[in-house]
């Protein structure tokens, strides 16, 4: 096997499939890169066995020749150390080049490694994916959503089905959920093209967070391919694996209220910052709380304070008032998250008592469902 390619889009492939490598593996040839070379280019493949990442550098883009395939075949490399060295190589024109015993050379200009491979033949095969059960979204809606549900995960192994996001296809929409009991955080989507079946998969939240990075500005749609125990999301030059998460999820829908007492209209940005400054002094052993009460048709204060540093009260304008007055505590931390991922436009906060769940959407779109569970301080 020899071939010779550009450095920095070898990197860039690398920089991806490394996003599914860890040292932490049982599986030795598992911390390895498996490297394919064919007439039409190289494939990069990296796996953990919860997320594997396949990426596709094709011998040209745009009419510029990226690699040179002298001998096609197949290794596998040492992961972390392959990716330093390329990284650290003088020239951008690398030349790998594998021998007998699978002893492979790297050469970069006056720079000359030698690495010994192991067999491509013992890196596990991706899995068998169906395309019956397929839908396609926009890649910058695929990472909105992402964004606006990921953070609600549960970061506790106790329950791991909490640890994932709920992906729910029916009645033409995704509905996608993530909760960790404390809060939830809800975004539908209306698809034109449905899978034939209903479907209801979870998948973890730490695959989804690796897969944003990957999606950074494609202009490319992404196929999504779903199984009992798989999901893949396609694109035109990437293949991202990641296993599904077993047990049954909870039924959220009875979290969510129906009718609520108090509901305030409110500018995003304003409460974000003003919670923001509140939580300075909010005492971090009662987690960050603040406390949020209605003081008149046209305002909210926000306030905190610790026995130990001070208070702070704050003031902040509402753009509407309807039903009973309320005072109200919650975790700044989790009504920030909420806030950020509606991005600060106008929210309508529903609440139905100072102990129960309450609501936050934005005011222009429906689509995304904020459900914080506010917090005893008496």
């Amino acid at each position: 096997m020899k071939f010779s390619i550009m450095r920095d889009r070898l990197l860039d492939g690398l920089n991806d499939v490394m996003k599914a490598v860890s040292s932490k593996t049982t599986i030795p040839i598992l911390t390895g890169i498996k490297i394919d070379i064919s007439s039409e280019g190289v494939t990069l493949t990296g796996s953990d066995a919860d997320i594997t990442i396949q990426t596709f550098i094709p011998v040209e883009e745009d009419g510029k020749e990226i690699l040179q395939v002298k001998e096609p075949g197949s290794i596998v490399l040492q992961a972390r150390m392959f990716n330093e060295i390329i990284r650290k190589l003088p020239t951008n024109e690398v030349v790998v080049e594998v021998s007998e015993q699978l002893q492979t050379r790297i050469q970069s200009g006056k720079s000359d490694f030698h690495l010994i491979g192991s067999d491509a033949s013992e890196y596990p095969l991706l899995p068998d994916i169906s395309a019956d059960r397929q839908i396609t979204l926009p890649a910058d809606l695929l990472k909105t959503i992402i964004r606006e549900t990921v953070f609600a995960v549960s970061t506790t192994e106790s329950r791991p089905v909490l640890t994932g996001v709920k992906w729910e296809i029916k009645d033409n929409s995704l509905v996608c959920i993530a909760t960790d009991s404390h809060r939830l955080a809800q975004r539908k989507v209306t698809l034109e093209q449905l899978p034939s079946e209903e479907m209801n998969v979870v998948i973890p939240g730490k695959s989804l967070t690796e897969l944003s990075k990957i999606l950074s500005d494609s202009p490319h749609p992404v196929d999504i391919f779903m199984t009992n125990q798989q999901v893949l999301f396609k694109t035109p030059d990437v293949l991202f694996f990641s296993r599904l998460l077993e047990g049954n999820y909870p039924d959220t829908s009875r979290l969510i209220p129906e009718e609520s007492s108090t509901i305030v209209t409110i500018n995003g940005k304003a409460l974000l910052q003003g919670i923001d400054r509140a939580s300075l002094l909010a005492r971090e052993d009662r987690n960050n709380v603040v406390r949020f009460s209605t003081i008149d048709t046209g305002t909210v204060e926000i306030s905190s304070n610790s026995p130990e540093i001070g208070k702070v009260e704050e003031e902040i304008q509402i753009d509407s008032f309807e039903g009973e007055e309320l005072k109200i505590s919650f975790s700044a931390k989790y009504m920030m998250d909420a806030l950020k991922a509606i991005d600060g436009q106008e929210v309508v906060i529903q609440f139905t008592g100072a102990m129960r769940p309450f609501t936050i959407r934005s005011i222009h779109d429906d689509a995304i469902l904020q459900l914080i569970l506010p917090v005893r301080t008496y």
